[in-house]
């Protein structure tokens, strides 16, 4: 109230000295007719009132048509009117003045009260924004009432959560408001507004029901922002629930699917290796007279199936420890088809004789690779490609230097994966769903390749056409400085 007082008082006697400099300028510096005058003094009366409002500009009005009487109209020097015309211009230029005022000053305001809105709307914005990034509940509830004080510019914010009776308060824990108020707030379903003390305390709705109740103090707030701070405190939290919910639900969804996943692996990846274990050891029990030949036949079958089940036993075993972090990778400058050359000789006795046609650059820079580890990526993929595509067709693994990377490729001629498979291909357990009862696996040698390459700082991926077949690719960064050149 005081600042607002000394702002009229400064305005009025700023007023004064304008009235005073139009008078000494018309008077002693440039004469000019009454017309001029009237319209300076009024020109200069309505620039006052929409600066200082309606008061001032009555109080410099009054004070114009004094001066301009005394100082203009005949008997110049007198407050005297000789000429009653003038008491109609005196009149109009009155009224005029308060008038045009008058609607400067209302113009003033309507400006100042939608600049007032544009600024609660973009803080409403900006707390909308910031209630959007909290996904957490329990850490949403912390943060609500910080981002009402950073946002609104308020002194102190308080949410109170009746479901769990307790009060979540902005800066460092410290109560600043009654927290009675808040919670009779919540029970009222009605706000309660101590404006003087800039002390507001509503309710929480969502819809038509409270679930809370807010305390905000330190800033003069408008009832239509304080019932949409509500409203969208109510909103982030039952969002953020739902959120929590839905990941929940996704979560038993995706550990449903992968215990059907694992289950389908062992019905038809271990039982089959045990059915032939079975069967021959039930036939070398029964055939007491069976020559070496046919014994030897049997106890091979039984070595083979004993070597797939501890293969599949491995496989799972790197898929926990890659997952765990528990992998140490040697880094050293390698060739890469060197790598090339490994992975094709582990595989010769389980590719038969599919051809594999190889093409490489020997002029390829080296990678900074694990050998032993990116051997096993490559591997991996090539056992993919012999087991998903028929065997009379050729496999084709390529290199190429792409930027500070070097892509190597397995490409087959499969059946293809679809765009929707793609997305999954990488999954842990996961296997075609046209080829999954068709052809052995456990659905691990992808997932483990995919972490492999993450350990190395590559990407790999999948290119695939239906009935055409797919290209596997990944990446390995160059190794730098001289000893990583061919």
């Amino acid at each position: 109230m005081q600042r607002h007082l000394a702002g009229r008082t400064f305005g009025s006697v700023l007023s004064l000295f304008i009235i005073a400099g139009i008078a000494f300028l018309y008077r002693q510096v440039i004469p000019a007719n009454q017309t001029t005058v009237a319209l300076s003094l009024l020109l200069a009366i309505l620039a006052v009132s929409a600066v200082w409002g309606m008061a001032v500009s009555v109080f410099m009005s009054v004070v114009a048509v004094l001066t301009f009487n005394y100082f203009f109209l005949p008997p110049v020097g007198t407050f005297t009117i000789a000429d009653p015309q003038n008491w109609v211009a005196l009149a109009a230029f009155l009224f005029t003045s308060i008038m045009g005022s008058q609607l400067s000053a209302r113009i003033r305001k309507e400006a100042d009260a939608a600049h007032s809105r544009r600024r609660e709307i973009e803080r409403l914005y900006k707390f909308s924004q910031k209630l959007l990034g909290e996904g957490n509940v329990i850490q949403l509830m912390n943060a609500i009432p910080n981002h009402i004080v950073e946002c609104l510019e308020v002194g102190a914010a308080e949410l109170f959560l009746p479901q769990k009776d307790k009060f979540y308060r902005s800066g460092f824990g410290a109560s600043h408001l009654d927290e009675e108020k808040m919670k009779t707030a919540f029970l009222r379903d009605e706000a309660t507004i101590e404006a003087q003390n800039s002390l507001y305390f509503i309710p929480v709705r969502l819809g038509v029901r409270a679930i809370g109740s807010l305390g905000i103090s330190g800033a003069r707030l408008s009832r239509q922002t304080l019932d949409a701070v509500g409203s969208l405190v109510a909103i982030a939290i039952e969002r953020a629930r739902a959120v929590e919910q839905l990941s929940q639900t996704e979560a038993e969804r995706q550990g449903e699917r992968l215990k059907s996943a694992l289950l389908d692996s062992v019905t038809h990846d271990f039982r089959t290796p045990l059915t032939s274990m079975k069967a021959a050891v039930t036939t070398l029990l029964a055939s007491s007279r069976a020559d070496a030949a046919q014994r030897k036949e049997l106890l091979s079958i039984i070595n083979e199936e004993c070597d797939r089940l501890n293969h599949l036993v491995e496989e799972a075993a790197e898929m926990a420890r890659l997952e765990a972090g528990d992998i140490e990778l040697h880094f050293t400058p390698t060739p890469i088809e060197e790598i090339v050359d490994d992975a094709l000789a582990q595989m010769k006795s389980s590719l038969g004789g599919r051809r594999v046609d190889v093409k490489v650059n020997p002029d390829l820079p080296r990678v900074q690779a694990d050998p032993e580890r990116t051997k096993d990526i490559l591997v991996n993929l090539i056992d993919n490609a012999h087991l998903y595509s028929a065997k009379e067709e050729p496999i084709t693994v390529s290199a190429e230097l792409t930027g500070d990377y070097v892509t190597v490729s397995v490409a087959d001629r499969g059946p293809g994966i679809d765009d929707f498979e793609q997305g999954m291909i990488f999954d842990k357990f996961y296997r075609g769903k046209d080829q999954r009862y068709l052809v052995r696996g456990t659905g691990m040698g992808l997932p483990i390749a995919k972490a492999l390459v993450t350990a190395h700082r590559g990407t790999i991926s999948v290119t695939s056409q239906l009935g055409h077949g797919s290209v596997f690719s990944f990446t390995l960064p160059v190794a730098r400085g001289a000893e990583g050149q061919r």
